[in-house]
């Protein structure tokens, strides 16, 4: 096998788990519909979160799909679920058993894929420190390779979460920079939860309070490819999975409420999910609370957003969980005595409004996509921000017209963000090539205001917001009590690998 691929007696234990539970089960197990997983459930106590998670590859038979060899979390595909308060501290030991990294350069720049097994740790959505060992993604958690000096395979994160933080539904990931694509494709990922007031609501609490987190696998003879050229993922199937298994059977008697936190954990595709039969009441987004329960028949999720949904159970049979055109899972309603129970419409809220008397500043940052301009190269299409503060060409005159103009430099600022102050940002797409962006902010979350240039009525806090081909977002965001660096990109991830992501500096 090839070293890259290679399973060690280590990364065998680290898989016994899944094995056992049914995520990936040994050859020759039933392809049946299963029922939906529940990945492990780590809580805090006293305060701590503490927890090991360990990244190997594990190899395994996934029902439904065939055998599979991936980088996981645990053992897992989808990794445990973490499960905080505000207050809480997690205390994480990230160990690295996958083999060293070969040289996955491609002409001297960075943004190409590459060093695929070097990962890192992201709090997708969770408002704390971007610095030091807390969300900070600038880290790099490489693998034992003595030939290139990295003997280092333990690695910790200590996150505090603020007393006053939402309640809410995010997520954790991988976020090296030309390896985050690869690494979600494979399952590298899970639910984060911090506990709040929208859980006390009555008709919530006596809910089944279930985590759905749809990841879109890409696999090509049981594996993610190892991206060498432009469209080595994009000619790969997608397979999608929820909580690590392949279209799960979800049991509801008649009458019965149920809150499902819905996370689009792909790298890819925006996901319109919906129920055959049944309304969706969105109590939340992204994370936080909204004001009064939301009735849909479909909820719209862009690459890493959340909505948290209570739904209640109709007329007994099968029904299909639809994102688009791709099956998902299946509710399966059956008679039951007892079980009529009641919807929430009164919430907790979100954070108060921002003023918009207090914009002290406005940007306009621009997603921007040509094809080929790279002529010969393995990778030919160029992905950048431009606009406000946009990266300069890697030469003396920062020309538009560049190539390398708007694309990710490591080493360049692209916006000083002064906490206290709220700015308003305006977001455009005019890529020509690809239809959609969708656009993440690290440590704050933002108010959506307008779209396409028309006030929202009901103006929406979030952290991911995906942006329509010609079109644009409005957003207002407030920096709030964090200095540090963060990026800001399109959550899109073959495009952030790829250069369209900027850094911001959050400072007093």
């Amino acid at each position: 096998m090839d070293s890259s691929r290679g399973i060690s007696r280590r990364a065998v234990l680290a898989a016994a788990p899944a094995l056992a539970t049914g995520v990936l089960r040994a050859p020759g197990a039933s392809a049946a519909a299963l029922p939906l997983g529940r990945p492990p459930l780590i809580g805090s106590a006293d305060g701590v979160l503490s927890a090991t998670l360990r990244v190997a590859f594990t190899r395994g038979l996934l029902p439904g799909v065939g055998e599979v060899d991936l980088r996981l979390y645990n053992g897992y595909v989808n990794g445990p679920t973490l499960r905080v308060r505000p207050g809480d501290v997690l205390d994480l030991e990230h160990v690295n058993d996958l083999p060293p990294n070969p040289d996955q350069t491609s002409h001297g720049d960075h943004n190409v894929p590459h060093t695929f097994n070097t990962f890192n740790f992201h709090t997708h959505g969770l408002h704390v420190s971007p610095a030091g060992e807390a969300d900070n993604v600038f880290r790099e958690f490489t693998p034992y390779d003595p030939a290139n000096g990295l003997t280092v395979t333990r690695y910790r994160s200590r996150i505090e979460i603020p007393a006053d933080h939402q309640g809410g539904t995010f997520w954790y990931h991988s976020h090296v920079h030309g390896a985050s694509a690869v690494h979600l494709s494979g399952g590298l990922l899970g639910a984060l939860v911090v506990e709040g007031a929208i859980d006390r609501v009555p008709q919530i609490a006596a809910a089944s309070d279930i985590v759905m987190c749809v990841a879109e696998l890409k696999l090509k003879d049981g594996r993610v490819p190892e991206l060498r050229a432009e469209n080595d993922l994009a000619a790969v199937g997608s397979t999608f999975v929820v909580n690590g298994v392949y279209r799960p059977v979800i049991r509801l008697r008649v009458g019965e409420v149920q809150r499902w936190r819905l996370i689009n954990a792909s790298a890819f595709t925006f996901l319109p999910i919906r129920v055959e039969g049944h309304a969706l009441h969105q109590i939340a987004m992204d994370g936080i609370a909204l004001t009064r329960t939301v009735e849909r028949d479909r909820v719209t999720l862009s690459m890493g957003n959340r909505a948290d949904v209570m739904i209640k159970a109709q007329r007994p049979g099968d029904y299909r969980v639809m994102a688009g055109e791709v099956l998902l899972a299946t509710v399966t309603v059956v008679d039951g005595t007892g079980a009529e129970m009641e919807l929430p419409t009164d919430l907790p809220g979100p954070a108060p409004y921002l003023d918009p008397l207090a914009v002290t500043r406005r940007r306009s940052l621009t997603f921007h996509s040509d094809q080929n301009v790279f002529p010969g190269q393995p990778f030919p299409h160029a992905f950048r921000i431009t606009g406000d503060g946009a990266t300069p060409a890697a030469r003396d005159a920062a020309d538009p017209a560049d190539p390398a103009y708007g694309r990710f430099d490591p080493t360049y600022v692209n916006h000083t963000l002064r906490l206290g102050e709220t700015e308003e940002w305006t977001l455009r797409n005019d890529s020509t090539g690809h239809s959609n962006h969708p656009f993440h902010l690290h440590t704050n979350h933002f108010l959506v205001t307008a779209v396409d240039g028309r006030p929202l009525a009901t103006p929406v806090w979030q952290d991911t917001v995906g942006i329509n081909r010609g079109g644009s977002v409005t957003i207002r965001v407030r920096f709030d009590d964090f200095t540090g660096r963060a990026l800001v990109h399109c959550h899109q991830l073959q495009h952030e690998d790829r250069g369209m992501m900027q850094l911001v500096e959050y400072v007093d």
